[in-house]
C-alpha cells in the first residue's frame, strides 16, 4: 500500500463502514380512524405475528395513534433502494408530544451548523 492510500481507499478493496442515522419527524394526524385502520391492516397481515400477540397490538393502536404510527412505519423503507447500502438494525418509537413549532427545541440542528463553522474560523 502507498503513502497516500489509506485502508479504506486501498486497492480494489472496500470496507464496510457502520453510520448511524438519526432522523427526527413530526407528524399530525388529522385522521385518527384512517390510521389506526391502516394499523390494524397491517397487523392483520403480517404472517409471522402470534395470535396473541396480534390482539394486544389491536388493542393498543385503538387506544394509541402514536402506536399505530409505530406499526406502519418501517426503517427499511427508507433504505431500500439505496446502492451499497444495507440495513443491518434498525429502532424506533413514536409518543405524542406537545409540539411548538415557535419553540427552539424544534430548530433542526441550525445550531450544530453554527458549531461546525465556529470550529473551521
Amino acid at each position: 500500500m502507498s503513502t497516500s492510500e489509506t485502508p479504506a481507499t486501498a486497492g480494489t478493496e472496500t470496507t464496510t463502514r457502520h453510520v448511524r442515522l438519526r432522523v427526527d419527524i413530526v407528524l399530525e394526524i388529522d385522521g385518527p380512524a384512517e390510521l389506526t385502520t391502516a394499523a390494524e391492516g397491517r397487523i392483520d397481515s403480517d404472517e409471522f405475528m402470534p395470535a396473541e400477540e396480534r390482539e394486544h397490538a389491536r388493542a393498543a393502536v385503538r387506544e394509541d395513534p402514536s402506536e399505530a404510527l409505530a406499526y406502519l412505519v418501517e426503517p427499511f423503507d427508507l433504505v431500500r433502494d439505496l446502492p451499497g447500502v444495507e440495513l443491518v438494525q434498525a429502532a424506533w418509537s413514536s409518543e405524542e408530544i406537545e409540539y411548538d413549532p415557535d419553540a427552539m427545541e424544534w430548530e433542526l440542528d441550525e445550531e450544530d451548523g453554527d458549531e461546525e463553522d465556529d470550529e473551521r474560523a
